[in-house]
């Protein structure tokens, strides 16, 4: 198995680029294949897995290691959307929007040569996996299995009182400082603030280590773009893309997954309207 990475390349791992975005390409131990190879080569089969509002790829990095492990002609991509993780240093152009986000990892996709068989989104990364469906190329090269996991197609109906709900999150994220001492502060403001320490324990592992110039003194800054990142989730809130559910191309399978313990809930017009296309 090797790591096909935009940074690092080390023995049994090829070193590649992307101006794009940034991205993990994680492949199983039977894949012999790059996007630098003869181009009349095939590429494997690949799946593609997009994370949600304030995540990175590194959320998915476990679950597709053992993928791999357990699908070896595979090779998965892990990207870091827009304004986000290792991607907020690449800066975009505005609109930061749902559909922005798919036509980045479409060009990242073109880039390597790769066409999907998989396509799996996390909450914002599922209807990002939508608006990709939407803007391909018809008819597709091959069949596509579009994985939609905690999203709504339309209208985003934030969860009840007491619960974490990400714009405000997000509002809140925007008053902190952009240069934290430690973790821990971040986290008992959080906690202070009404959100769950889950959330709280997630929203730091967005903090990289730094240190001041001239000084030994080291702290953590966000390796994200806040301001990008609202823009993204207003987007989120308004996209409806239920005419891609109700008029699914030929070639595309689409799945939704409900959480049980979602932060947005399915409203039971969403579910009838599900239930019929």
């Amino acid at each position: 198995m090797a790591l096909v990475g935009n940074t690092v390349g080390k023995k049994g791992e090829v070193a590649t680029s992307s101006s794009i975005l940034a991205y993990d390409l994680i492949q199983g131990e039977l894949v012999r294949w790059s996007s630098v190879m003869d181009r009349s080569l095939p590429d494997p089969p690949t799946a593609v897995f997009l994370h949600g509002i304030l995540g990175c790829r590194k959320n998915w990095g476990s679950f597709a290691w053992r993928l791999a492990l357990e699908f070896p002609t595979w090779q998965i991509l892990l990207v870091d959307l827009r304004c986000h993780g290792d991607s907020a240093s690449m800066k975009k152009r505005g609109p930061h929007t749902v559909a922005s986000a798919a036509s980045d990892v479409l060009k990242l996709v073109r880039d390597l040569r790769i066409t999907p068989r998989v396509l799996v989104g996390h909450s914002f990364g599922g209807k990002v996996v939508l608006s990709m469906v939407d803007q391909a190329a018809k008819p597709l090269a091959r069949p596509v299995r579009a994985w939609v996991l905690d999203a709504t197609p339309g209208k985003v109906r934030a969860g009840g009182d007491g619960e974490d709900h990400p714009a405000e999150l997000i509002s809140f994220l925007s008053t902190l400082p952009k240069e934290i001492s430690t973790k821990h502060e971040v986290v008992r403001a959080l906690i202070q603030q009404g959100f769950s320490n889950d959330v709280a324990q997630w929203v730091v592992t967005n903090l990289r280590p730094s240190s001041s110039c001239g000084s030994q003194s080291s702290g953590f800054a966000w390796v994200f773009d806040l301001r990008g990142i609202a823009e993204m989730y207003q987007s989120y809130e308004e996209t409806n893309l239920w005419k891609i559910v109700e008029d699914v191309p030929r070639g595309v399978h689409m799945n939704f997954l409900k959480a049980e313990r979602s932060l947005h809930r399915w409203a039971l017009e969403d579910l009838r309207r599900r239930a019929c296309s």
